[in-house]
């Protein structure tokens, strides 16, 4: 007798096929979950657009999420009807009250702050937040790099499937390439020992793993930083070795600028905003930031010229100081 499976089960299942990231999954069965609770486990079959609209005004009004929170929300809800119950909602024309969207100015630190923060990194971390800073990279960008992405002979690094779904190059800091060579075989012999022991595979996307069975337990295909133990796939369940966990990098990081003493509330981001407004401080064109940080609009990065401007605000003289 063949058991039906559950709707969230179903979900997962269709991610998976998909080939969406693990995150995404997590973040949509959430607030699939959440959308039926609302609804007292009612089916979605059975709700409509009322239903809809009902559960992200909620999320506005008496959750005050942001902007961001709540089309994560209605995303998901989207993908449920779409691309689970075969229901297209797009011509709904959902009208749920939308959270207020604030621009905010992002927090930058000096170049100086920047290098006392670096100064207080573990060495098991160092190498990354510099790259981070050094190249203006995402934390998951950077996590998510393999040995093979690095091109010491053109001197480039190559981000693939980034958040803007475009893959760009960025030039390799020549001050970390030694650093990064001595990476580079500290994976290479970490790697050696996993085969030894019986593990040695990596996570590939579902397709390449489909196409390149054996790819996963190449050297290239390594993560270039890696997780200090084995751990089990939540999804195979298979034992291997992943990339550093962002929690484990952010901690690393909070506990850094704490030594250095800033009263800044540093980020992972703080490094990737930083580069950009060194980068225009140093005279380099908008065009150019663009290309480097991924961005799809030059829009997005016109904030970092908000960010200089608002810096040359403190050179105007108080009235108290004439």
């Amino acid at each position: 007798m063949e058991v039906k499976k559950k709707l969230l089960d179903i979900v997962r299942d269709k991610i998976r096929f998909k080939h969406y990231s693990f995150s995404t999954e997590k973040t949509y069965v959430h607030w699939i979950k959440h959308y039926i609770l609302f609804h007292h486990k009612k089916h979605p079959i059975e709700m409509g657009k009322a239903e809809i609209e009902q559960y992200l005004t909620k999320l506005a009004v008496k959750d005050r999420v942001s902007p961001t929170t709540q089309n994560q929300a209605f995303s998901a809800i989207l993908f449920l009807y779409k691309e689970v119950l075969g229901v297209d909602i797009s011509e709904w024309n959902i009208q749920a009250f939308r959270s207020q969207e604030r621009k905010h100015i992002p927090v930058v630190l000096t170049k100086d702050e920047v290098k006392r923060v670096l100064q207080n990194i573990p060495m098991d971390y160092s190498v990354i937040v510099h790259l981070m800073y050094g190249c203006g990279l995402r934390m998951n960008e950077a996590l998510n790099l393999r040995i093979k992405d690095i091109d010491f002979g053109y001197e480039k690094i190559y981000i693939w499937d980034s958040k803007s779904l475009t893959d760009r190059t960025i030039p390799l800091p020549k001050k970390l390439k030694e650093q990064l060579l001595a990476q580079v075989r500290l994976v290479e012999k970490l790697h050696k020992n996993d085969i030894d022991n019986g593990f040695g595979s990596v996570y590939l996307p579902y397709s390449l793993e489909k196409k390149y069975p054996s790819a996963k337990y190449e050297t290239k295909w390594q993560y270039l930083f890696p997780m200090k133990n084995i751990s089990k796939d939540p999804r195979t369940h298979e034992k291997r070795r992943h990339h550093i966990h962002p929690q484990t990098l952010g901690r690393n990081i909070k506990a850094a600028s704490q030594k250095a003493n800033l009263n800044k509330r540093v980020t992972s981001h703080i490094f990737r905003h930083s580069y950009a407004t060194h980068l225009l401080q140093a005279g380099i064109d908008l065009r150019s930031i663009q290309e480097l940080l991924g961005h799809k609009s030059v829009e997005t990065t016109m904030i970092y010229t908000h960010v200089v401007s608002e810096m040359n605000k403190a050179k105007v003289i108080s009235p108290l100081d004439f």
